[in-house]
């Protein structure tokens, strides 16, 4: 039985992110849309909510959380302080919330929503069509069944990983998170070139395409190291030796590991950003009662 049976959903930023975690706990059955509430500010993106999914929808973010087990925050960072004001006096014990902001760490969450039962997820964009990469990190007070109802949740769209160290959460970021941009980048270039070569721009695309997810799908399925399979279709003095002479002079291993590490300074930086905003006084009031403190 699934964990989220008899559970109630909330979603608070509805976007594109929240959106694909909708439609993969609907595709898998693990909860029905009657369990589903999406807060939203704009009335046309509720209506297309409903009107798709399905689910329950409202402008106002507290009464989305008041009454759901499970609590997907997916609005965008720098929004953080304002939403997470505005709902942690709404939060109450054995609710888990389920960050999938990039960037602010579960310190950060937790003091700004007064809440202690928090999971930081990263998913990546494939997780819209079922296909995603998720690492997750919660924190020591939540319980068991928040970790299950967090893993079946995050399942729904696609592998998911759950790891000890929450810097690994901010290192899945600049791999896996960030991942699809290096593939589409690389994606782009080779089907460039092969318009360059003379094909027409759909079969360049087609081609490119089918052989990036043939050797991925073989690659997973044969469990041996890249550099084994890439080994077995390098002949000696043959096309793919010259092509890959071509890559190594071109220090593509290298740049691949620059943009990584270029993307993890990055996250670190946005969450270091987001923490001292959160540490300012909101406009309005002084220094004092600035950041929550996590309820018993």
């Amino acid at each position: 039985m699934s964990p989220l049976v008899d559970r109630t959903i909330a979603t608070v930023g509805s976007g594109v992110m929240a959106e694909a975690m909708i439609v993969g706990l609907l595709r898998g059955n693990l909860v029905t849309p009657g369990q589903v509430v999406a807060s939203h500010p704009r009335a046309e993106r509720r209506e297309a909510l409903e009107r798709t999914h399905g689910i329950r929808t409202t402008p106002s973010n507290t009464e989305a959380v008041e009454a759901a087990d499970v609590v997907i925050l997916a609005v965008k960072p720098q929004m953080l302080g304002r939403v997470g004001r505005e709902i942690g006096p709404h939060l109450r014990r054995g609710q888990l919330v389920l960050s999938v902001l990039a960037g602010p760490t579960t310190a950060a969450l937790t003091a700004t929503l007064g809440h202690d039962q928090v999971v930081r997820a990263m998913p990546n964009t494939p997780a819209r069509i079922g296909n995603g990469m998720t690492v997750w990190y919660a924190t020591p007070d939540t319980t068991d069944e928040q970790r299950a109802q967090a893993k079946a949740l995050l399942g729904a769209l696609g592998a998911e990983l759950e790891v000890e160290d929450e810097k690994w959460v901010a290192m899945a970021t600049a791999v896996s998170g960030t991942g699809p941009a290096y593939v589409f980048l690389v994606m782009e270039a080779l089907i460039d070139a092969a318009v360059h070569l003379g094909f027409p721009r759909h079969v360049a695309h087609d081609l490119v395409i089918e052989t990036l997810e043939g050797s991925t799908r073989f690659a997973k399925q044969s469990g041996d190291h890249p550099a084994v399979l890439r080994n077995m279709v390098t002949s000696p003095a043959g096309t793919s030796a010259a092509a890959i002479h071509e890559l190594e002079s071109g220090r593509l291993r290298t740049v691949l590991s620059e943009a990584v590490w270029a993307a993890f300074r990055r996250t670190v930086e946005l969450g270091d950003q987001i923490e001292a905003q959160l540490a300012e006084p909101p406009k309005g009031r002084g220094a004092k009662g600035t950041t929550g403190r996590p309820r018993a």
